[in-house]
């Protein structure tokens, strides 16, 4: 049977976020990690090693795979800072055409650094992933 590598952990999200290496890395994650508590209003939890993750849902698939994943997070990756996001939300795409410098994958985007790119706009990623999934899988 398949295991979920991202689970949510009691790992500390402040001692995750210190050993970020990169000063200004570290200086966004504290500011996503205000951002990211401000909208959603859920407590950052660490899933797995390294995903901050918000608030959580369970999923059930057609193929009957299901699991637990955090409604929105990020991870500030040695690369890039990885936003989490609900796939399939069109409304996520018609929200990046203005967002900045991103790039994406299937529930990610993709940014270098929180300069590039529109606060406001990545509020209403927030909100808009969190209101899909909670509409997507109600009974949490």
């Amino acid at each position: 049977m398949y295991e979920l590598k991202t689970k949510e952990t009691d790992n500390s999200v402040i001692e995750f976020i210190e050993h970020v290496d990169n000063p200004k890395k570290k200086e966004d994650a504290y500011k996503l990690l205000d951002l990211f508590t401000e909208t959603t209003g859920f407590q950052a939890k660490m899933w797995g090693p390294s995903i901050i993750g918000f608030g959580s849902y369970h999923y059930k698939y057609e193929s009957g795979h299901e699991g637990d994943a955090p409604l929105v997070g990020f991870s500030p990756r040695k690369a890039k800072i990885s936003l989490y996001f609900a796939p399939g939300d069109q409304k996520r795409e018609e929200l990046l055409n203005n967002f900045g410098k991103h790039t994406t994958g299937k529930a990610c985007v993709y940014i270098n650094k929180m300069a590039d790119i529109d606060v406001e706009i990545l509020k209403e990623l927030i909100t808009q992933s969190v209101k899909f999934l909670q509409e997507t899988y109600p009974d949490q």
